[in-house]
């Protein structure tokens, strides 16, 4: 799926498949963590492999008060014991679909906020 991008920011994601997702000037295969200022493929390859610990290290990169996270093609959630240890950290969580995941990621990084996207 191609998307249109307003204004320039080297991490707005261009477009998504199945296996990769590309951002201005990097393609990155999935799974992968994508912030304003930041990004890489990672080694979360599940949803109940999320916690406080594969987190940090990422969401220490950017400064991030909310974290979209793209199931697939179909949308799944975290556990409630997920979303309070992630909210403990400061941070709001999202789950969607990949494409719905990606089109929020690019609206909220217009409105210049502190997001991340972990791409599952």
């Amino acid at each position: 799926m191609e998307f249109s991008q307003q204004d320039y920011n080297k991490n707005s994601i261009i477009s998504i498949e199945i296996d990769a997702v590309r951002l201005s000037d990097i393609q990155l295969k999935t799974p992968c963590f994508i912030s304003k200022n930041f990004s890489t493929e990672v080694d979360i390859h599940q949803l109940d492999e999320i916690n406080k610990i594969s987190l940090f290290p990422l969401t220490n990169q950017d400064e991030i008060d909310i974290l979209i996270i793209g199931t697939g093609t179909m949308p799944k959630f975290l556990s409630g014991k997920q979303q309070v240890e992630i909210q403990q950290m400061g941070i709001n969580t999202e789950c969607m679909n990949s494409e719905s995941a990606c089109r929020s990621f690019n609206l909220l990084l217009s409105d210049i906020r502190n997001i991340g996207l972990l791409l599952l």
